[in-house]
């Protein structure tokens, strides 16, 4: 019984946020989204030899998820707990600057008549997420 899972490659163009969003989907689909928390966080039963399948089993769904260009980000990351926490310290902007671009645009955001509502909507969903 195998399931079929397609999800746009992440990029440094795309949106991370609704990257991640869709990799912790297909992540728990595939029944190894426990190994984002690292081989301690997994469970006592499981033997090592479990542990390290769905460890490796977690890090080859995210990379084969990726352009090469962001692969290149990653290469030495042992775990798949390791490169999550790269990818969000490299895409995730967490700066003040950043905070404050972020609200001025939400504080700011107003509808357009010449833009179709559905577009705009679409737009502000964006800021919200971000």
């Amino acid at each position: 019984m195998g399931s079929k899972w397609d999800i746009e490659k992440f990029t440094e163009d795309n949106d991370f946020g609704l990257w991640k969003v869709k990799m912790k989907a297909v992540l728990i689909q595939q029944k190894c989204e426990k190994a984002l928390k690292g081989e301690g966080a997994l469970p006592f039963t499981m033997s090592r030899a479990e542990k390290t399948e769905l460890v490796d089993k977690a890090k080859i769904v995210i990379v084969l998820c990726l352009r090469d260009k962001v692969l290149r980000e990653v290469p030495k990351e042992p775990t798949a707990k390791s490169m999550w926490s790269k990818f969000e310290y490299l895409y995730m902007k967490n700066s003040l600057t950043h905070w404050q671009f972020l609200k001025q645009q939400l504080y700011s955001f107003k509808m357009v008549q010449s833009k179709a509502i559905m577009e705009q909507l679409a737009e502000f969903n964006v800021i919200l997420d971000d």
